[in-house]
């Protein structure tokens, strides 16, 4: 990164913005956090309008906590988004006539990995509503998953929380034992049989899905059988995700997102022993990818 003498006087914004929630902070030149704002999805993917709203709300929110007399065009932005992995998206929010003095674009999961590793090469397996595995490497990014819900994310919250709907939906036809996840669940929807569960779960998006994960892993940690199945295969395809990143040479490796204190204990015990720490929050990732972009200017 830039020294603060090459930056002096700088203040810089750093965007995490995701399918759920968006949040900013306002950073000094010596990477001081001033100020932060939470606002609504910034996922592209699920409607420009309402990315940009968010970006620019949290962005204001960050700004008053700050106390700093300044404007948005005074701030030089890091954005990391979810959905600008693909190439229409990257280029739409690229052109959008954005409010800062500077914005610099990456990917959430570019930001997340600079954050775990304070700007040095690494690699994070992410699970948090969804999952996915990235590494950055001599300046080379390579992703594993990240496919989205439902047709991926394999080990994401939204994945056990489907795995446990789809268990009890088929014991409830007889088809598979009564599990412990079958009470949790019925409880947790308020709902009696089967019929009133559809509709209590139909058409709902994979935030609604994630939120019953913690259930799961609840049984599991109680001995479960079914609930312990379900963990396992999801832990199990996390370590896999982790090995397969190991193939890029990545100097340190780290498991990021809501899922991981859940999660960590079931990973195969020689990929526990290499995780570390993240060093950053992901929305330190984009200020820091922005004052490794404005040094390259």
């Amino acid at each position: 990164m830039p020294s603060s003498s090459d930056i002096n006087n700088t203040y810089f914004l750093g965007i995490d913005g995701g399918g759920s929630k968006c949040k900013a902070i306002i950073v000094d030149a010596d990477n001081k956090v001033l100020g932060e704002g939470i606002s609504g999805p910034a996922n592209p993917l699920h409607g420009f309008e309402q990315a940009v709203n968010s970006i620019t709300e949290s962005a204001h929110i960050a700004l008053k906590a700050s106390g700093l007399n300044l404007q948005l065009s005074d701030l030089t932005a890091g954005v990391g988004l979810a959905g600008v992995n693909l190439p229409a998206l990257f280029e739409q929010m690229s052109n959008w006539q954005h409010p800062f003095g500077k914005m610099f674009l990456a990917t959430d999961l570019l930001i997340a990995c600079l954050a775990a590793h304070n700007g040095d090469d690494g690699a994070v397996m992410i699970t948090g509503t969804g999952s996915c595995g990235f590494s950055y490497v001599d300046g080379h990014p390579y992703t594993i998953g990240g496919h989205g819900f439902p047709h991926g994310d394999k080990g994401s919250g939204a994945w056990f929380g489907f795995q446990a709907a789809n268990y009890v939906l088929m014991s409830l036809d007889g088809l598979k034992a009564p599990s412990m996840i079958n009470e949790k669940l019925l409880t947790l929807l308020d709902v009696k049989d089967g019929l009133q569960m559809v509709e209590a779960i139909a058409g709902k998006p994979a935030a609604f899905y994630a939120r019953l994960a913690n259930l799961v892993f609840d049984a599991a940690e109680q001995g479960d059988f079914a609930a312990k199945a379900i963990v396992e295969e999801g832990a199990c395809y996390i370590s896999g995700v982790a090995r397969q990143l190991e193939k890029q040479n990545p100097p340190r490796i780290s498991l990021i997102g809501g899922l991981t204190p859940r999660i960590k204990p079931w990973l195969d015990e020689d990929i526990k022993h290499k995780l570390a720490e993240p060093i950053c929050a992901p929305e330190m990732g984009s200020v820091i990818f922005a004052q490794q972009q404005l040094a390259l200017l």
